[in-house]
């Protein structure tokens, strides 16, 4: 959010080369710190380093809040880890029988969720310039809207997500994206504040099932599956990111504006679809739920 207004700002004025400057500082920055993070316990646990991860463990509890509730008297008592760290999951899990259903469901909602929301967010500052003459700034400025918005509604869902549960949030964020969308592709000539309006709210809408994602994908594979579950899903996102802008610039020049809006409302669609398929995870022990 904040970069976008950076930009918005420094591009006119110094061109976009500066934003590589911009990104590149706190990226090492980031790095410096992620070699300063402890390894997880439970990798070290399975490759046998057991005083490493005792010594992490007892860090970690000395930082801790003294106060810790007592577990739920319904919780099972966990067994300690076991060293082998069990069978590693392949792909062949992934689209197993016991799997399937939920690999697919997860990979085409991450397909459908960044078709739409990186298409939007990539195009939009471009089809503002070009499509509804706004000049370079103000094209800019309105993109980052997209952003402002999504965090407003990302402070929601953080704060409904477990009342709500994940699979009503995700359905209700497509379905209410993809409307508006389609009001924009069916409207007659909307003016430039209209589109501005309208995608914005959607953005921040779909945009939020993105965030959804990245908690919901995890949950849904025991722990031995859960990096190449989960990197597996987010493969389709980069394809997604990759084929929406394309289709996006292809059927502008085609089709006209209000066909590219048409497009995305037909994607959150199958994602509404996708979205009602989701095992349901709110409020429930992971163990129960990788059962």
């Amino acid at each position: 959010m904040v970069t976008g207004q950076i930009g918005a700002v420094l591009v006119p004025l110094l061109g976009w080369q500066v934003m590589f400057l911009i990104g590149g500082i706190p990226g090492l920055i980031v790095t410096w710190q992620l070699l300063r993070l402890p390894e997880s316990p439970r990798w070290l646990i399975t490759q046998g380093r057991l005083a490493e991860a005792e010594a992490i463990v007892r860090d970690m509890e000395a930082h801790a809040d003294s106060h810790v509730l007592p577990a739920p008297a319904t919780a099972r008592p966990g067994g300690p880890v076991s060293s082998s760290g069990g069978a590693r999951g392949t792909w062949r899990d992934l689209l197993g029988t016991r799997y399937r259903r939920r690999t697919l469901t997860v990979w085409t909602l991450w397909s459908c969720a960044y078709f739409i929301t990186n298409g939007l967010n990539n195009w939009m500052p471009t089809l503002y310039n070009q499509v509804y003459h706004l000049n370079l700034q103000q094209s800019l400025r309105a993109g980052t809207l997209t952003n402002v918005v999504q965090v407003i509604v990302l402070l929601g869902c953080a704060f409904l997500i477990d009342r709500t549960g994940r699979r009503r949030w995700t359905v209700a964020c497509f379905a209410i994206g993809g409307l508006l969308l389609a009001l924009l592709g069916v409207a007659s000539a909307p003016s430039v504040g209209t589109v501005i309006s309208v995608v914005t709210l959607s953005y921040g809408v779909i945009g939020s099932a993105n965030a959804v994602l990245y908690l919901y994908t995890p949950e849904i594979y025991p722990t031995r599956m859960r990096a190449i579950g989960t990197g597996a899903a987010t493969c389709w996102l980069r394809l997604a990111s990759a084929v929406g802008p394309l289709l996006v610039g292809y059927i502008v020049a085609a089709e006209g504006i209000r066909s590219v809006f048409v497009m995305f409302a037909g994607v959150a669609v199958v994602g509404a679809v996708a979205g009602a398929r989701m095992l349901e995870t709110g409020n429930r022990r992971l163990e129960d739920i990788a059962a």
